[in-house]
């Protein structure tokens, strides 16, 4: 059965998508925008409204919305994020300043507001960061103080600054969180309310066709029918049912961004001849600058599949699952933007190949909606605390599975994945008996190497899955099985690398060993098979460059 809008139907919106931003969006449109620092208002509103009704999609029907779940939030957002990340922040800000209302709100308050985001076609913004508290929600300073009448509560007037709101200058409503009596509450406001003020936009590194504002609240009354919920000091609550959600569709804006500048750089690379061939037939541009990212991009992809199924599924919030696939796909992103820039060379430093502009508007996807780093201590606490309960077998247990997989489809990486996954139960364990994870940095390092980890054992689901033919119905079809098997592979051993050789520096860095226990821990760390796995590594970067390019292995130039 399939959850939220069918195949077919998202296939037209993607596909409206497209169609849309090739008339609206050409090249030269978007160059303008962003060297004018200019919020494309008009046609955020279309795709809003009768347009493209983009923010049909998050609404439950109930509310005259589309019923979309999380796999087609995050089609969409992808599909935004590679036309232009900046005008997809301005569409995702409505879903993010909604969702308060969606997972906090009464059926009363769901029905009337989500019903006229629906009908009207509101833009709305979310209302969270502050300037001293960045991500900690917990130090919110923006007070809401009850106001009474006859003895009845009837309102609160809300004081305090927001900062990096997104849509702030522009959104007709908007979901703020507060400080209440009760602990922290979110409220409903209205464009308007006295006041209530915006700053100027702020002057962005990149995604410059958003708008990001400053809030300003001086005694600004709200009805108490606004606070959201039934009863104050929710809030905390509410942003976590959300943070696995919103999170995964920042990681499809990395997706996105790093998918939109590698196709730049491809088919340049078929077009730039180098000493009579070109630069696609060269080992060390091809294997350095697009093969690499488009294996971590990839591996990001089947994590943040993996968990909009879940979410779709009503498994949970994942909130873990949600940072670790944000965590991969902004990173992965980030660095795809990148090499694309040094694939370019010159042309790809300005501003006219769109490349410079990938790269300036994906690198806000570490950033907001809760860092990368914010992300690695997220991964790092809950797996910790796995670690801990199942006194030290919880991935040696992920290790088993692998190795299931393997025996019954020895090539699809799941092998390798199997000895990272070994390899890291065992630098947890060494960490806990010798308490290194006092470091805060340990706890961070521990953090991204358990993302890589993951990251290796979903790629390998999603190859098996695919060689089965058992992926969801909605899954990117960018790649056949064959060649999800191989960036598998590939990616497995840049994973499996980075656990074992990280893991030892971060480990010995941290601790005191002898030279004969550090030759001890590295057979812990299963370091000599980590480094058999390399075996066959640029044969099958080879054979991406021949997918990537549509050539046949004997067409290549040595």
């Amino acid at each position: 059965m399939t959850t939220g809008i069918d195949k077919s139907e998202l296939d037209m919106i993607v596909e409206a998508i497209r169609d849309f931003a090739s008339e609206s969006f050409p090249v030269s449109r978007l160059l303008e925008l962003d060297h004018n620092d200019e919020f494309p208002i008009e046609e955020i509103r279309q795709m809003c409204g009768d347009g493209l009704g983009l923010h049909l999609i998050f609404i439950p029907e109930e509310y005259e919305g589309m019923g979309g779940g999380a796999w087609d939030s995050y089609r969409v957002c992808e599909t935004m994020a590679s036309i232009d990340l900046g005008v997809a922040t301005g569409i995702f800000a409505t879903f993010l300043g909604a969702d308060p209302i969606v997972f906090g709100a009464t059926e009363e308050q769901k029905k009337k507001w989500l019903t006229r985001v629906a009908v009207e076609g509101l833009l709305m913004a979310y209302g969270a960061t502050e300037p001293d508290a960045g991500s900690d929600l917990g130090s919110l300073r923006t007070t809401a103080t009850p106001v009474e009448e006859d003895g009845k509560l009837i309102g609160y007037k809300l004081n305090g600054n927001k900062q990096w709101i997104s849509n702030g200058g522009y959104a007709d409503l908007y979901t703020i969180l507060a400080k209440a009596p009760g602990g922290p509450t979110w409220f409903v406001l209205e464009k308007g309310a006295e006041g209530f003020s915006y700053g100027k936009p702020e002057d962005k590194h990149g995604i410059r066709t958003s708008n990001t504002a400053a809030l300003a609240l001086e005694d600004v009354f709200v009805p108490v029918e606004n606070l959201i919920g039934e009863g104050e000091g929710k809030g905390l609550f509410q942003a976590q049912l959300v943070f696995g959600y919103t999170r995964l569709m920042v990681a499809a804006f990395g997706l996105g961004g790093g998918w939109g500048a590698l196709e730049k750089a491809i088919p340049y690379s078929t077009e730039r001849i180098q000493r009579g061939t070109p630069l696609s037939e060269k080992q060390g541009y091809t294997h350095k600058l697009i093969v690499p990212h488009v294996a971590r991009l990839e591996a990001a992809r089947s994590y943040v599949e993996e968990t909009a199924e879940r979410i779709d599924n009503k498994e949970g919030n994942l909130n873990t699952e949600g940072a670790i696939a944000k965590y991969m796909a902004t990173e992965a992103g980030n660095m795809a933007a990148d090499a694309s820039i040094q694939a370019l060379g010159g042309y790809g430093y300005t501003k006219e190949y769109m490349v410079e502009k990938h790269k300036r508007d994906v690198r806000i996807t570490t950033i907001y909606e809760g860092t990368s780093e914010i992300m690695e201590m997220t991964i790092s606490r809950d797996r910790w605390q796995l670690h801990l309960k199942s006194r030290g077998q919880y991935y040696h247990e992920k290790a088993v599975e692998m190795e299931q997989l393997h025996a019954k489809n020895p090539n699809v990486g799941a092998g390798i994945a199997a000895i990272g996954l070994h390899t890291l139960a065992e630098l947890l364990e060494r960490a806990r008996v010798r308490r290194l994870t006092r470091n805060q940095h340990i706890l961070l390092r521990i953090g991204e190497l358990v993302a890589w980890a993951e990251c290796a054992a979903s790629m390998a689901r999603r190859a098996a899955r695919a060689a089965e033919g058992t992926l969801h119905e909605k899954a990117d079809a960018r790649f056949d099985a064959e060649t999800l098997a191989v960036l598998s592979r590939i990616y497995a051993r840049e994973a499996v690398m980075k656990v074992g050789q990280d893991g030892l520096k971060w480990i010995l860095g941290a601790d005191t060993l002898s030279p004969e226990e550090i030759r001890q821990f590295e057979n812990q760390l299963n370091l000599t098979e980590i480094y058999q796995t390399q075996t066959g590594l640029l044969s099958d970067m080879d054979i991406i460059c021949d997918v990537l390019y549509e050539r046949k292995a004997e067409e290549v130039v040595a």
